[in-house]
């Protein structure tokens, strides 16, 4: 559709070049001119017919062969007359009387010929028969014949009536006279021929003065007026047309010397879309190879080429990354940036309209804009600014003049976007190299610490058996101190330690897997009275410990053994930032949010939360360090791994709840931490010891570990409970008692194994014995999924090491199932 303006116009033009063509050429002036020569054949033929019959009447002519050629003649130029004439009215017209006029020419000219033919005819007889008379012996025939062919003479010449008057008379005394029998044939012919003669001469005569009156030019002068008036007339039109012609040719070379310089301006500014293109192409190129140190020199090096495609004295480029703002300039020598400038374009740029391509091109100030005014002040004088997409405050490219005046005319700013994206994108590119040089450090770190991490694990493993000692013992001490003593309160506090420590080899083994822990409710006031006095032992001399809670008791959902990890790092966190002596303050308060609140990366609520404080004295921190603690592997302290508060956040935010952290340069630190809170009902206080009503009475149990030291250990924690155990190291032991006495054992309980499958075990134990209950201990029960359990023939699960109380309720509830589940057998087997 765009093209049919430029199609009609070429179409317009070159009807006009045609019709001035057809009527610059005067086509019809050749039909003129054959006109004429066709009226000029006419002239001459027909005078030439005229010539022809005087030439056949005066006896010259013996045939008539010119005169045919010269009436085919006469008939062809009046056809050729007739032809050029076309549709013109009037010539046809005047033709039509030429053709009249030719008709009876050529009437006459018959006429002529069959009566001059009978004349020549006659005239040779006369004359014969005059010259037998003249010999005649009679003297009076001699004399008549003589006197009528005298008289017949001057007919021929002159065919006047007293001429033809005197022939007649001679005739008569001819034929009065008596001639000779001899002689009477010859009279009587010359008698008859002479009468011929009298009668045609005269005709013929008549016959040759019409055609000569016939043959006048005022026919041909009429045709002859016709064709000039149109000959002159096509001739003045031509001169129009000439001179149209001249006309137009100056339009048309005024038109292509304004399309010429259309198109020395578009091959201009082609040539320096080129040459731009290829200062993108050559920043480009720099920018390949730049690396990350190096990135300022080439970016101020790219600005001052920018700037020399459009006469610019400065040149900057700024971005504004998290909150802190990278700024690059280049300026001509002898011209510096005003205060403050480029940085105030960040916010001026988006108040200007840069259309969709956000670019704003101003080549020359005026002072009375408001923004413009702005810019002046500043010193600029022309200005073109590139912003980032959607006129978002986080980039700008920008072009000052400040000498000139104005900015170079470009009519393609828009190419300058190709430049800001160039630019940005190497920013970014060095900035993400940057990155990647620290995430390869974090990983270098990651390595050690997963090498680490395995080492740990494998410690791990060996110090649960230590823990596992140590509350096995503890539960057997317990057993035989009086309750309330000091020393029973000692091994409370040991056993409270050991099920802590339990629970962290627990959490350390199953790091990594991702998965949810058991959750319970707990209470904050007795997980911090815990931890006061874990941290009475690790914490430095110069450090105390204070707590600071609301009267309200707060109540949380979540694994308690990773709730005392978050309050652990956060506390010696701050007593390792203390290098003097100070308080580490700890609070307790529950909020009730009525709507949404962020809360640092996260947002929380509404809701019950319940906000635990940790504030030191210390140091503090800047915004740069503020902005990285959180980051795994990130450290001050040159003997930290920087896992401390990143493992602090997440466990707060699987929680669902969130981290804020306040802090400034020598004004001390606070950590809160927001956790949704439960409903405030008091919690039961935990009892370590074991019910009177979960110990047992006898019951046998089979138990199954590879240690044997161990296996004592349980089987005393068995026999302190009131069960009667039977240990085995092997499973074929086990399983040969089970074959050998099925009702022998009332349980049985499947410690781990290292290195084997624990539910392979109890899988092959209650094969042997279908009924039997099956308790298993692992450390771990996240991958245990209860198909395979119930598979397995295990009915309940405990924690290993072994807990006396756990151990105890487990150990009721498996015989309470077996045998409830006997007597229903009975039952069935009963009706």
């Amino acid at each position: 559709m765009k093209s049919a303006p430029a199609v009609i116009s070429v179409a317009f033009v070159l009807g006009l070049l045609t019709w001035l063509l057809l009527h610059g050429l005067n086509i019809n002036s050749a039909r003129y001119d054959s006109q004429l020569r066709a009226l000029g054949d006419f002239t001459r033929f027909e005078r030439g017919m005229t010539r022809e019959v005087l030439t056949a009447r005066a006896g010259l002519s013996r045939n008539y062969d010119a005169l045919v050629h010269m009436v085919n003649a006469y008939d062809d130029a009046l056809t050729r007359l007739r032809d050029t004439a076309g549709l013109d009215a009037e010539q046809t017209r005047v033709i039509d009387v030429l053709s009249a006029r030719a008709d009876r020419q050529e009437s006459l000219i018959e006429r002529f010929k069959s009566r001059n033919a009978l004349l020549q005819n006659s005239f040779a007889y006369f004359g014969l028969f005059s010259d037998r008379l003249a010999a005649s012996e009679s003297r009076p025939l001699v004399t008549a014949a003589s006197a009528l062919a005298a008289a017949m003479l001057r007919l021929t010449l002159d065919t006047s009536d007293a001429a033809a008057r005197q022939v007649e008379d001679r005739l008569e005394e001819l034929a009065q006279l008596q001639a000779p029998p001899a002689e009477t044939d010859s009279v009587h012919a010359l008698l008859l021929h002479g009468q011929m003669l009298h009668d045609l001469l005269p005709d013929i005569d008549t016959i040759l003065k019409t055609l000569v009156a016939e043959s006048n030019n005022r026919e041909q002068d009429a045709m002859l007026a016709v064709i000039l008036k149109r000959q002159l007339a096509a001739r003045a039109s031509a001169r129009k047309t000439r001179l149209l012609q001249y006309i137009t040719s100056l339009l048309l070379l005024s038109g292509i010397i304004y399309f010429g310089m259309l198109l020395r301006k578009r091959a201009m500014a082609l040539r320096r879309r080129a040459a731009f293109e290829h200062v993108i192409a050559n920043i480009s190129m720099l920018f390949i190879n730049s690396s990350n140190d190096g990135i300022d020199a080439d970016v101020e090096m790219a600005l001052r080429q920018l700037a020399g495609c459009i006469g610019a004295d400065r040149a900057y480029f700024a971005c504004v990354v998290g909150t802190t703002m990278h700024t690059y300039r280049w300026s001509r020598d002898g011209i510096a940036f005003e205060p403050g400038w480029p940085e105030r374009v960040l916010s001026l740029a988006p108040r200007l309209d840069g259309g969709e391509d956000g670019i704003v091109y101003i080549p020359r100030m005026n002072a009375s804009h408001p923004h413009d005014a702005m810019l002046t002040e500043a010193g600029v004088s022309g200005w073109l600014c590139i912003m980032a997409a959607y006129g978002s405050r986080d980039g700008i490219l920008g072009f000052d003049a400040v000498r000139g005046g104005a900015l170079t005319y470009w009519s393609e700013v828009s190419l300058f976007r190709m430049a800001f994206d160039a630019i940005g994108n190497a920013i970014r590119r060095a900035r993400l190299e940057g990155e990647k040089e620290r995430l390869q450090a974090s990983l270098q770190q990651a390595r050690r610490m997963e090498t680490i991490g395995t080492f740990a694990s494998g410690i791990a493993h060996n110090f649960n058996n230590i823990v596992g000692a140590i509350l096995g013992h503890a539960e057997m001490a317990d057993a035989r101190v009086a309750p309330g003593s000091r020393p029973a309160a000692s091994l409370a506090e040991i056993r409270r330690a050991g099920e802590r420590a339990r629970e962290l080899i627990e959490q350390i083994l199953g790091f990594g897997r991702r998965g949810e822990g058991r959750r319970e409710r707990v209470c904050l006031r007795t997980l911090v009275d815990e931890t006061r006095s874990l941290l009475a032992a690790s914490l430095p001399s110069h450090v105390t410990f204070e707590v600071d809670e609301t009267a309200d008791i707060a109540i949380v959902t979540g694994e308690p053994a990773q709730l005392q990890q978050v309050i652990l790092n956060l506390c010696n966190n701050a007593a390792q930032a203390m290098k003097e002596p100070g308080r580490i303050e700890l609070r307790i308060k529950v909020h009730d949010l009525a709507k949404p609140l962020s809360i640092g990366r996260s947002e929380v609520g509404p809701g019950r939360f319940t906000v635990i404080s940790v504030a030191d004295p210390g140091p503090g921190m800047d915004e740069a360090t503020l902005e990285r603690i959180f980051e795994p592997f990130f450290t001050t302290r040159p003997d930290g791994n920087g896992l401390g508060l990143a493992t602090v956040r997440e466990i707060v935010e699987q929680h669902g709840g969130a981290v804020a952290v306040q802090s400034r340069p020598d004004a001390g630190t606070r950590f809160d931490i927001w956790l949704p809170s439960g409903e405030p009902v008091e919690p039961q206080p935990a009892q370590h010891g074991s019910d009177p009503a979960f110990l047992g009475a006898g019951e046998t149990v089979l138990v199954i570990d590879t240690d044997r030291r161990r296996l004592l250990r349980y089987e005393e924690i068995l026999a302190a409970l009131g069960y009667e155990p039977v240990g085995f190291t092997g499973l074929a032991e086990a399983i040969a008692a089970c074959r050998a006495a099925h009702a022998r054992f009332d349980a049985a309980l499947v410690c781990h194994l290292p290195g084997g499958s624990s539910l392979d075990l109890a899988a092959a134990l209650h094969d042997a014995a279908p009924a039997l209950p099956i308790i298993l201990a692992a450390p771990s029960t996240r991958d245990l999924a209860m198909p395979s359990l119930k598979t397995s023939g295990i009915t309940e699960l405990v924690h290993h090491p072994l807990a006396s109380a756990e151990l105890a309720s487990a150990l009721a509830r498996s015989l309470v199932s077996s045998a409830t589940s006997g007597r229903l057998r009975r039952a069935a087997g009963a009706c």
